[in-house]
């Protein structure tokens, strides 16, 4: 599937996918991996066994929000779990009424038409469960390689099984790297930013030339969801659920816009790694940092959480769907809801995605403001980026 002509809200789904995908386009095949931001709504899908329906009676004791005995594991803090409205992200008036005033400058098309696949708002009810207090970083992923001499998706070659009809000159390990242009795009390709490159993974961010000298604290990328849960496994822990994971980023407030709150700059405070300035030409850094920033460089949230928002891309361990939160809605509060028990993807239909969560430095107004609580983003398991990372849970 290409990418459609002055379409921005198609360029921006296209964002959150990149590794194989440009692959295959940069072999020549119209075939890029599209992430849903705007689309109509599709049908609604039965729920999942994994979306269990509930009612007001007492959590069973798998949902239990007590603290375990004990200290806390290394790095983690608990998240107490509860009940709470996931999803149902609000439209923004003032850039509604900016894009209405000024129709030629760029803005995200989910603040003006909304977020599809995160409607309806509905109740959900999680247990307790510890979480990483930071995004997982290139000194722990090392760690986790040299004890068990993993090799990541970026790192192996594809093969032409994998890809057929691909250029077998682009059959060589590599991933995609955000490669801002040097003059003003119509942002309806997301090739003009974004380049395979051959020898990029998570050892040379930006490429061969690249190291993670100096970046032990900064979180580890070009990490696809198979590369993840090999890491968790290690480690003893896992992904978090996508309801955990929006319960967690929430920090104990009910609907806030963001995860510090409801003002982006509370007293013009920066308060996440985002894209300043003309997206995608270049970053101003004004909140002090072009590209991704270390760990704990902003403030945590209400639970001690960094880096909710912005920074990089988390992934979670649900599949996605964009029409999974209407049955929800409907049955009342759900679960602990594991998603659903397979992928659809309309902007690509028989890829399987899984769903990424928090948004990433290249979030902006203009283009994808998806740092907001209740945006989803989706990413196929086998695909990692410049801008894609990850944190674990532990259940008690």
């Amino acid at each position: 599937m290409s990418v459609p002509p002055n379409h921005t809200a198609a360029a921006e789904r296209a964002t959150f996918q990149a590794v194989r995908p440009v692959l295959l386009a940069l072999a020549g095949i119209a075939v890029f991996a599209l992430a849903g931001c705007d689309r109509e709504k599709s049908p609604a899908s039965q729920p999942s066994s994994g979306a269990l329906p509930g009612t007001s009676a007492p959590p069973p004791p798998s949902l239990s929000t007590n603290r375990p005995a004990g200290d806390a594991p290394p790095g983690m803090v608990w998240i107490p779990g509860g009940e709470f409205v996931m999803g149902g992200p609000a439209l923004d008036s003032a850039v509604q009424q900016r894009a209405a005033a000024h129709p030629g400058e760029p803005v995200c098309s989910g603040l003006v038409a909304g977020f599809p696949d995160a409607q309806p708002a509905h109740r959900v009810r999680v247990g307790g469960f510890w979480m990483d207090i930071t995004e997982v970083t290139n000194a722990e992923f090392e760690r986790f390689v040299r004890a068990t001499g993993y090799i990541t998706i970026a790192e192996r070659k594809p093969t032409a099984e994998q890809y057929p009809g691909a250029d077998p000159e682009m059959l060589v390990p590599g991933s995609a790297v955000f490669t801002p242009p040097d003059e003003p795009v119509t942002l309806s390709n997301p090739l003009e930013w974004w380049s395979y490159v051959p020898g990029a993974n998570w050892r040379h961010p930006l490429g061969p030339q690249s190291t993670i000298e100096g970046l032990e604290n900064t979180p580890v990328v070009h990490v696809c969801h198979d590369d993840a849960l090999a890491f968790c496994k290690w480690a003893g822990k896992r992904l978090p659920t996508e309801a955990e994971w929006e319960f967690a980023a929430r920090g104990g407030m009910a609907q806030a816009e963001y995860a510090w709150g409801a003002e982006f700059r509370p007293g013009g405070r920066w308060m996440a790694n985002s894209f300043q300035g003309h997206f995608p030409i270049q970053d101003t850094a004004e909140d002090g940092f072009r590209g991704i920033a270390p760990i704990r460089s902003f403030p945590p949230n209400g639970y001690g959480l960094y880096d909710m928002a912005g920074n990089v891309w988390e992934w979670c361990s649900d599949w996605y769907r964009p029409d999974i939160y209407g049955p929800r809605a409907s049955a009342g509060v759900t679960l602990a809801p594991a998603g659903p028990t397979d992928s659809f993807d309309p902007d690509e239909p028989g890829v399987a995605k899984r769903v990424q969560r928090g948004g990433s430095f290249l979030c902006s107004d203009q283009y994808c403001a998806r740092f907001r609580i209740g945006t989803r983003g989706k990413g196929a398991p086998d695909t990692g980026s410049t801008h894609v990372g990850f944190r674990c849970v532990k259940s008690p």
